[in-house]
């Protein structure tokens, strides 16, 4: 009797040749689905960082037609507001021994002063802003603006906070920097009601992004309707029964001249959150 041991030797090689093989294809499957779904999401990642700049081209293009309309209202409306109170002077001059045509004549001249700042608003708006780069402490930048915000905040008896590395030196245009973050707390501090809270933290940017820094102002306040906030940034818009709607239409434009971005949202605790990276 012969034993054939050879043949299925052979067939178990094959068996497990082909074992590797199967085990081997599905680890390159695999590797080549985890590849795809790598790329998914960065396709998605990339997508949504294209809407964000879409928006953001748009919003810039709107703001710059918006601003060369305001600059030639706000040049046609400058020059009869200057006869308008040199008038009023005169008048008040005729009726100085007289109450109550001087308290009337008087109430012309605080109404015309009222729209020369706000036309000086209009146009710092509209004009062209060059940052004069400098190097920056953004503590103190941030120190001081709480500083000058002082008085309005404890008039309305709101706290102010701040959190952030005491020495972060930046490239800004510090006196525009100042303005765009003062506008920003300014604006928490009468979202805030009495006992309100104030944040700003700011902290270096992430290296991956190219940031020199994150900035956040935040308030406890009611936050913003959902339904505005794509408009909060327009020229003239606002949500308050005072106020011109340019403070922070400025305060996005110093920021868009330091080739950086701002952002806004409501907060799941409450209040609003405006956060800039440049």
């Amino acid at each position: 009797m012969t034993v054939m041991t050879k043949p299925i030797s052979d067939a178990s090689q094959r068996i497990e040749e082909l074992g590797r093989i199967i085990m081997a294809y599905s680890e390159v499957t695999e590797r080549l689905q985890e590849s795809h779904e790598r790329l998914e999401k960065t396709v998605a990642a990339l997508r949504e960082e294209l809407g964000d700049k879409n928006r953001q081209l748009e919003r810039r293009n709107r703001l710059a037609a918006l601003g060369e309309m305001a600059a030639g209202m706000a040049h046609e409306i400058r020059n009869p507001l200057g006869g308008i109170q040199l008038y009023a002077s005169m008048l008040a001059g005729d009726v100085a021994d007289r109450e109550e045509p001087l308290q009337r004549v008087r109430k012309i001249s605080a109404g015309v002063k009222r729209l020369e700042g706000l036309v000086g608003q209009v146009l710092q708006f509209a004009r062209e802003i060059r940052p004069n780069y400098s190097p920056v402490n953004l503590s103190e930048l941030v120190t001081q603006v709480i500083e000058w915000t002082q008085e309005s905040a404890t008039s309305r008896d709101v706290r102010c906070q701040t959190s952030g590395p005491e020495d972060l030196i930046v490239q800004v245009d510090e006196l525009l920097m100042g303005q765009a973050v003062m506008n920003l707390v300014q604006n928490a501090i009468q979202a805030c009601g009495p006992g309100g809270c104030v944040r700003v933290e700011f902290d270096r940017g992430e290296k991956s992004r190219e940031a020199q820094f994150h900035l956040a102002v935040s308030d406890n306040g009611t936050g913003v309707d959902p339904a505005v906030m794509d408009r909060i940034f327009n020229p003239f818009f606002t949500t308050r029964e005072t106020g011109t709607g340019l403070g922070l239409a400025i305060v996005h434009r110093i920021v868009e001249a330091h080739e950086g971005t701002i952002t806004l949202r409501n907060q799941e605790q409450g209040g609003a959150r405006f956060e800039i990276s440049i």
